[in-house]
């Protein structure tokens, strides 16, 4: 019964963060548009390297993207970069979980988080700035085109990415000990 009960919790804390995602991107963003397509300043990548750095690489992953995936889901805009999204927005949380994780840290170290945080953030940039161009190179453009008008969204990820890092180390550490306390991550280590 302890094993199912351990899942229901696993459950239960991706669905919240999952949610939570989606909400601080359907609501807490500014869209910038590009000639490549629109792109985002938003709060939500703090909670997807959050999601790592609290409950580890594959339930962090699994938060940041279905969350980030169902906003895709639900704005025409971004419907067809569902697929791509989920992935990505996984590897951005699960990359920043491994390391946090990493050698029984349990993401309570800050200088682990900040490089875990590092690490998922430059694994985005690289996957959406590297789609980005990929797509416009197969539309026709030589390559170093593609890569100069896709700067706008390199800045505004790497924008994204920077303030991501610094929120979510200095949430984890005291988000982390409140969840201890509270006996809630102990459940999900079982």
């Amino acid at each position: 019964m302890s094993g199912k009960r351990n899942a229901i919790y696993k459950l239960v804390f991706v669905g919240v963060m999952a949610a939570m995602i989606f909400v601080a991107t359907m609501f807490l963003r500014i869209e910038v548009p590009t000639p490549t397509g629109p792109t985002n300043l938003k709060t939500a990548n703090i909670l997807c390297l959050l999601a790592g750095m609290l409950f580890g690489g594959t339930l962090g992953g699994l938060s940041a993207g279905i969350g980030s995936m169902l906003f895709d889901l639900s704005n025409p805009v971004y419907a067809a970069s569902a697929p791509f999204t989920l992935v990505f927005f996984f590897l951005m949380g699960a990359v920043c979980g491994w390391i946090s994780h990493a050698a029984g840290r349990k993401g309570e170290s800050w200088k682990w988080n900040a490089f875990g945080g590092f690490c998922g953030a430059l694994t985005y940039w690289l996957l959406y700035i590297g789609k980005s161009v990929i797509e416009l190179v197969l539309a026709g453009s030589a390559v170093w085109p593609a890569v100069v008008v896709t700067a706008p969204k390199m800045i505004t990820s790497g924008i994204n990415g920077i303030v991501a890092i610094v929120c979510a180390t200095l949430l984890a550490k005291p988000l982390g000990a409140a969840l201890r306390k509270a006996g809630l991550l102990q459940k999900i280590d079982k």
